[in-house]
């Protein structure tokens, strides 16, 4: 599924500066479904410290994971700096959202689409492999405003409990990725089920020619792990399931696992994580 926005950027933008640069903040978040049952932790009892944790980092574009409408709603109307695009991965295009946040007056989409992980990926609501449910990957190419520079983000969520199709999943995102121009820089982020240096699926990516952005950044900060339960990170725990991953002329400065929290109490049960990079093209790229 692909739809066009700011289709006046596609007429009125004809090249990009080869030394261009971007200083760009993004987040990794998986806010936990608004309907679950988490008593104590439900949204309604958390949603302003999403909120609270967006505004902590303000990053400039946002990945979320296992978001519903009324939550991405609620954020951007708390946070109206804020923009957010999406589908749901049902047949009828409700359910999880991949919702994409982003601050408009920093960068605008180009195009935006959705596609799903199955062995037909273009077909709405399709699943395969033994996956426990529908998975989807919404994606961008953005325009950064100031510097006149594009780059591609991508936002997924594999599945939790089957490995086949996490491992497939992967394949597929790889090959979308891979045909892709190599001379713009790319940001995926997402909730992969699967430990970063220790799965197949992150090997995939990475023997694919991503990087990843907590290994190659210049400053590390938080946890080796990712999955919270909603409470603090136990000492010496390493299990990375949520990742940020780049491909091109990325230079990523800092990444952070974000433990942020109100007296004990955190935004979900997933750290998000927090990367600034500086992103550049080599290489003049046609908007079209």
């Amino acid at each position: 599924m692909k739809h066009i926005v700011f289709p006046l950027f596609l007429c009125t933008m004809l090249a990009i500066s080869a030394d261009a640069e971007v200083n760009l903040r993004v987040m990794s978040f998986n806010v936990r479904y608004g309907t679950a049952n988490d008593g104590p932790n439900h949204w309604d009892e958390r949603k302003d410290l999403v909120v609270n944790t967006i505004q902590e980092f303000t990053p400039d574009v946002i990945g979320t994971q296992e978001c519903l409408d009324f939550q991405a709603d609620y954020i951007v109307n708390e946070l109206p700096e804020y923009r957010w695009f999406g589908v749901g991965r049902e047949p009828d295009c409700t359910s999880e959202y991949m919702a994409v946040l982003y601050k408009p007056k920093v960068v605008a989409p180009i195009e935006t689409g959705t596609f799903w992980l199955s062995e037909t990926p273009e077909v709405v609501g399709s699943i395969a492999w033994n996956s426990a449910c529908r998975r989807t990957v919404t994606w961008a190419k953005f325009y950064y405003i100031e510097t006149k520079e594009i780059f591609y983000f991508l936002n997924t969520h594999l599945d939790h409990k089957s490995e086949p199709a996490r491992q497939a999943g992967a394949k597929v995102l790889l090959d979308y990725i891979q045909k892709l121009p190599r001379q713009i820089p790319l940001v995926l982020t997402g909730d992969f089920n699967a430990k970063a240096g220790a799965s197949e699926a992150y090997t995939v990516l990475t023997e694919g020619g991503l990087g990843d952005a907590w290994k190659t950044a210049g400053e590390q900060l938080g946890p080796s792990v990712t999955w919270s339960a909603f409470k603090a990170p136990e000492p010496r725990a390493d299990r990375r399931i949520d990742w940020i991953l780049t491909r091109g002329d990325v230079d990523i400065h800092r990444c952070e696992t974000v433990t942020f929290n109100k007296d004990g109490r955190y935004p979900s049960d997933h750290y998000p994580v927090f990367a600034a990079m500086t992103l550049g093209t080599r290489s003049v790229a046609s908007s079209n």
